[in-house]
């Protein structure tokens, strides 16, 4: 299994454009929430195949970083919960809104890589579907000015962000 590092630099090499960046903070969630809401439908009640996507990834990041872990296992228990309120609306509301939301999220982060110039990182590795919404965490923590040393690896593996004056993480890493 590849490492925290590794996987957000693997990520992050396909994620250098601060548009592309920020069109992610929108689409991201809203695949996820999409997908939550698509899959919360398939089993019976709270024993549904959205519980159990959400419990195999909570598993895999508490396994690649437990402090990452239990923030990423708190915001897809929140995207859960969203998603099965989706899926108990009647039929046509259920579709229309949790397909709208898979739909347009990917439409989105589509835009956003016709920003960056670059194929999304899932392309060439599936596991950047689940990398993706870490990824988020991981932006924002260094937005927080938390976890410097992550940040610094990732820029100098990955290289830094195109558009940093602007970029949502605009605090400066100790050199």
């Amino acid at each position: 299994m590849k490492s925290l590092v590794d996987q957000l630099v693997n990520y992050a090499s396909y994620h250098r454009d601060r548009r592309n960046i920020a069109t992610h903070f929108v689409g991201i969630p809203m695949i996820v929430v999409g997908a939550q809401g698509l899959l919360a439908r398939v089993g019976i009640g709270p024993f549904n195949a959205a519980s159990a996507a959400t419990a195999a990834a909570s598993a895999y990041y508490m396994k690649l970083d437990p402090t990452y872990g239990k923030v990423m296992s708190l915001l897809l228990g929140a995207s859960w919960a969203a998603g099965t309120g989706i899926a108990a609306l009647p039929l046509p509301a259920w579709a229309a809104t949790a397909g709208g939301l898979f739909v347009g999220g990917w439409a989105i982060q589509f835009v956003g890589h016709w920003f960056e110039g670059k194929k999304p990182a899932f392309a060439d590795d599936l596991m950047g579907l689940l990398i993706g919404p870490l990824f988020l965490v991981a932006e924002t923590a260094f937005f927080l000015g938390l976890s410097p040393e992550l940040r610094a690896e990732i820029e100098r593996r990955a290289g830094p962000i195109r558009g940093r004056e602007v970029a949502l993480h605009a605090v400066p890493v100790a050199a």
